[in-house]
């Protein structure tokens, strides 16, 4: 008799232990949810680097515009496509 109270324990001992490891391993907040998690934390890691060297250069520019003329010029220039009053504007096509 108490084989089969031991084989009964030892069976309902590895139910448990089986459904423990499934939810270790498949379930909700399962190792695999943790490395698809820290995968998209990488992403957005990587991500936010980009965006902040962006705006590093985009408050350069900032700055560039505020302190002097000369940055706003060369913007209209370069973007706009500003002459001057007794300048000429040459175009050289290859």
């Amino acid at each position: 008799m108490a084989s089969a109270t031991t084989r009964v324990l030892s069976l309902i001992l590895f139910a448990i232990l089986a459904i423990l490891q499934y939810q270790l391993w498949y379930g909700q907040g399962s190792i695999e949810d943790m490395w698809r998690l820290k995968r998209t934390i990488a992403i957005a890691d990587i991500q936010n680097a980009h965006m902040i060297e962006r705006n590093v250069l985009l408050q350069a520019d900032v700055n560039d515009l505020r302190q002097g003329d000369e940055a706003v010029e060369e913007r209209a220039r370069s973007h706009l496509g500003m002459i001057r009053k007794g300048e000429h504007f040459y175009q050289l096509i290859d």
